[in-house]
């Protein structure tokens, strides 16, 4: 379906035109969500930065989220109760992940910023990109976070996603574009041509070159 992420990012601002009368904001989940994002912004003569979400993973089952980080003043920590309670996350289990994501959170703030503050959100219509949707657990939380502080329209928008994955998408956003939901779902890579990882450096790179551009 996509060359690679550029490509994705390219059609998908097609579909994000309509936006561009809104003066949006465009935040990126890292690392993979920023090459897509980054055309986003472009065709939309937007501001680009990343949104820092990290995943509190359960006991013995780290790709299991059983929560998730979110960078703020203070950051927010999201749960879910049931998953906490199934998996036997305890309150120092959850304590030593948050201090774990909050220093990583920290690392990626100050590589990625470069000490520039963070955007301002209140009521600013706000566009979030990820590379794709195989769970949609980081980029609920994510949206979560905008929520709680006060940004004024939210739009999720990735190239693919599971349908079966938008339903709690579409609770915490105004709008979802989502560009193909194939019936026969694998899993996020398998419909770009290219998928290879996103490394810290692009990302400096991307956004330092759409930060000289604004």
């Amino acid at each position: 379906m996509f060359a690679d992420r550029f490509d994705a990012g390219r059609q998908l601002a097609r579909a994000l035109a309509p936006y561009r009368a809104d003066a949006p904001l465009v935040l990126a989940l890292p690392r993979g969500g920023v090459p897509v994002a980054v055309e986003v912004a472009r065709a939309l003569g937007a501001p680009l930065d990343v949104i820092l979400v990290r995943k509190i993973g359960a006991p013995g089952q780290p790709e299991l989220a059983i929560g998730a980080l979110v960078d703020g003043d203070p950051p927010q920590l999201l749960l879910n109760d049931e998953l906490v309670a199934a998996t036997g996350a305890d309150e120092d289990y959850i304590a030593a992940e948050r201090e774990a994501q909050e220093r990583e959170i920290a690392r990626r703030r100050d590589i990625y910023r470069g000490g520039r503050p963070p955007p301002r959100l209140r009521d600013r219509t706000v566009i979030v990109v990820d590379d794709g949707i195989a769970t949609g657990a980081t980029l609920r939380v994510a949206l979560q976070a905008l929520g709680r502080a006060g940004a004024g329209r939210i739009i999720a928008a990735v190239p693919v996603a599971p349908a079966d994955a938008l339903p709690p998408i579409r609770e915490e956003a105004d709008e979802v574009i989502v560009l193909e939901t194939p019936s026969r779902f694998q899993a996020v890579g398998a419909h770009y041509r290219d998928f290879d990882q996103t490394s810290d450096a692009q990302v400096i790179d991307i956004l330092r070159r759409a930060g000289n551009r604004a």
